[in-house]
């Protein structure tokens, strides 16, 4: 289950930029807009194409059930100056008879290169291990998406293993590349990211 904090319709995560909440029923038509893109449904395994309207209300209200039950946690991701315009998602789901979480994420069109999606993954990850209610997260990446594979191996994501899944939506099986990280290895990273944030910081102090 996860944190009883993130049960909560107004939970929400906030980088310098983002902040990744419970989606609403508001956020339909940014939904539809962006996940009707082919180039967005061709980089996952589980959005269709084209993306039925109906598919957004479904998304809405399954994401809110299970955050509420504790069963994953799914967000939207909207500018903070702008948190009623959705640009993204990414979410959580609990893997059956495990402790491990798989992570999902996307981005619409207009925003890429932004770095949104690292910035999405890293306030994330800091959430999911910060709160312990996960040891392991995995991921996958279709081949054709290497911008997703560099987002997931700058947060520290180790490569594991290829395989090719039967994807629904894309009506057959497509190579994916999987990749894993764990609370040991996240926390040696942010222990190792601090000490190199001090050092740099008594330099300039010292020039």
């Amino acid at each position: 289950m996860f944190h009883e904090i993130t049960r909560d319709d107004i939970y929400r995560i906030e980088t310098p930029r983002l902040w990744l909440r419970w989606p609403k029923v508001s956020d339909s038509t940014h939904l539809i807009r962006h996940l009707s893109n082919h180039e967005i449904a061709d980089m996952t395994g589980r959005i269709p194409h084209p993306y039925p309207h109906e598919a957004a209300d479904q998304y809405i209200f399954e994401a809110r059930k299970n955050n509420l039950e504790g069963n994953g946690l799914g967000l939207v991701i909207t500018p903070n100056a702008k948190p009623n315009e959705v640009i993204g998602g990414i979410g959580l789901r609990r893997i059956e008879h495990g402790g491990d979480v798989e992570l999902g994420y996307w981005i619409g069109l207009p925003f890429w290169g932004r770095g949104y999606a690292s910035e999405a993954v890293s306030t994330l990850l800091q959430a999911v291990f910060g709160f312990g209610f996960a040891g392991r997260i995995i991921a996958s990446v279709r081949t054709n998406n290497p911008a997703s594979r560099r987002v997931l191996e700058r947060n520290g994501f180790a490569h594991t293993h290829d395989s090719s899944p039967f994807m629904p939506a894309r009506g057959g099986a497509y190579p994916v590349h999987w990749f894993e990280l764990d609370r040991a290895e996240w926390l040696v990273r942010q222990v190792a990211s601090e000490w190199a944030g001090n050092r740099q910081s008594n330099e300039y102090a010292i020039t």
